[in-house]
């Protein structure tokens, strides 16, 4: 089954061992806000141009240490001549004064001149360089992120959660096939990469072999089957999470590897039958669910005080018990007592702006 996938969705040459400059236009990393390279031109033109007129006020106020006596536009030219090191020789300094002042002020300026020139054009020309040394950087160090395939509703409002519970924008990578989506990606700071998640190539130079977890939500169930599929082949030891609309396709996902399967359209149906009913405790389940701010359901690891009480009696509101990897209600007999290396699962108070490391959705 895998030999057919890989027939169907592969690739004629493998992405991920193509160059690093070849790559420009798939992986693109969080930046700051660059100026387009024109604009930067023009602006450091403009830098010039008023070296330009700085070094004409000065040759133009000592207008009589020269060769011949000389107007404005002559210190202009004489400027120009000299800080674009032309110098053609028939205007020059010939009393003491002007010669002191072209050593400590026209020299200066003809340095910076040309530095301002000379940079514009290796900052524009080494672009691409820069950019290609910088995605060499992050396939080497890239380690335990989080890779989330499809950023549309779905991929948006996880990695709303994992960054209001404070994970770096920088450790989690978007896969997807709409440039569109990824620019709204890369302006939240996260990596991004332009291609079809069904290719195990486009997998890898998401650095899945390395990650963490993986989020997989895509558009089509039949989409997420094969995502997964690949995804458990590359990174055995990734926690996948997986997302469908039919309940129905929950078993292909797991049987293809996910760890976790979350169906949409029931648990969006189970929300719309609760409003019709009880709408506060909509807003109340809605409010669990919100990282941002009001209560929030979380996990963390219990304190050495906390060891041998029951749950039930802690100052947090807990729901449960995660013990070796297997999660126990409140009411089980599991939850009778807190033992070492637990993980209680709480309702955490949240306040706006506030991220607990230590919590996770």
């Amino acid at each position: 089954m895998r030999d057919r996938i890989r027939d169907r969705f592969g690739a004629d040459i493998e992405l991920d061992d193509l160059p690093d400059h070849a790559l420009l236009g798939v992986i693109r990393m969080p930046a700051a806000a660059r100026k387009g390279p024109w604009r930067l031109i023009v602006r450091r033109l403009g830098y010039a141009l008023a070296l330009l007129l700085i070094a004409a006020l000065v040759v133009y106020a000592d207008k009589g240490g020269y060769s011949e006596h000389i107007s404005f536009v002559d210190a202009l030219y004489y400027s120009a001549v000299s800080l674009s090191t032309t110098g053609y020789g028939d205007i020059a300094p010939v009393t003491e004064r002007a010669r002191i002042l072209n050593i400590l002020i026209i020299t200066p300026l003809r340095v910076i001149f040309l530095a301002l020139l000379v940079g514009t054009t290796l900052t524009v020309l080494t672009e691409e360089s820069r950019r290609a040394l910088q995605i060499q950087r992050w396939r080497k160090q890239m380690r335990n992120h989080t890779v989330v395939i499809g950023y549309g509703t779905k991929g948006r409002s996880a990695i709303s959660a994992l960054l209001a519970d404070g994970a770096d924008p920088s450790q989690i990578v978007v896969v997807d096939t709409d440039q569109h989506a990824l620019d709204q990606a890369s302006v939240r700071g996260l990596v991004t990469v332009h291609g079809s998640a069904t290719k195990a190539d486009v997998l890898k130079l998401a650095g899945i072999p390395r990650a963490r977890s993986v989020v997989v939500a895509p558009n089509k169930d039949d989409t997420a089957v094969l995502v997964t599929l690949s995804v458990r082949e590359i990174a055995p030891g990734a926690t996948i999470v997986a997302s469908v609309r039919e309940s129905e396709n929950r078993h292909l996902l797991t049987q293809s590897g996910a760890d976790q399967v979350v169906i949409s359209s029931e648990t969006a149906g189970r929300m719309l039958g609760l409003a019709t009913v009880t709408p506060s405790v909509v807003e109340m389940m809605e409010d669990l669910l919100s990282p941002d701010e009001g209560f929030s359901v979380a996990e963390r690891l219990v304190t050495e005080e906390e060891i041998g009480a029951n749950p039930r009696h802690l100052a947090d509101i807990v729901l449960g018990v995660v013990r070796s990897g297997e999660l126990y209600r409140i009411d089980s007999p599991e939850c009778e007592s807190v033992e070492p290396g637990d993980r209680l699962l709480y309702v955490r108070r949240v306040l706006s702006g506030e991220s607990d490391p230590d919590a996770v959705k």
